[in-house]
C-alpha cells in the first residue's frame, strides 16, 4: 500500500435517522474515524424529468482513502435512495495530530 491520504465522503440521506444509521454502521466497522451530520437542509433536483424539492440530512464522513470502496459498498447496501449522492472529497491538509488521530482509529498506526 502507498502513502494513505485523508478524505472525506459527502452523503445525502432522506433524513437524519436514516444517515445517523448508517454511519454509526459506518464507525462501528471502523471504516471511519468520525462522521458529521447537517440535518434539515433544502435539496433541489432533476429528478425523472422535474425539478424537485426535498429536505435532506447530509453525512460527511472522515476517512482514508484506502477505505473508500469498503464505505462506499456499505452505504449502497442499507441506503434507501436508488441512486445516492456518495462523493469523495479529497483533503489537501490536515493537522498532524488528527491525521494521526484519524489513522489510529481507522486500523492504520502512522
Amino acid at each position: 500500500m502507498g502513502k494513505d491520504k485523508v478524505i472525506f465522503v459527502y452523503i445525502t440521506f432522506p433524513n437524519s435517522e436514516e444517515a445517523l444509521k448508517i454511519g454509526k454502521l459506518l464507525l462501528e466497522k471502523r471504516l471511519c474515524g468520525c462522521i458529521n451530520l447537517l440535518s434539515n437542509i433544502t435539496s433541489m433536483y432533476w429528478w425523472e424529468g422535474k425539478i424537485e424539492s426535498s429536505q435532506e440530512a447530509v453525512l460527511i464522513v472522515k476517512t482514508r482513502e484506502s477505505l473508500y470502496s469498503e464505505v462506499e459498498k456499505e452505504v449502497l447496501k442499507h441506503h434507501s435512495y436508488s441512486c445516492p449522492c456518495i462523493a469523495k472529497i479529497e483533503v489537501s491538509e490536515v493537522t498532524p495530530c488528527f491525521l494521526k488521530w484519524l489513522f489510529k482509529e481507522t486500523g492504520l498506526e502512522i
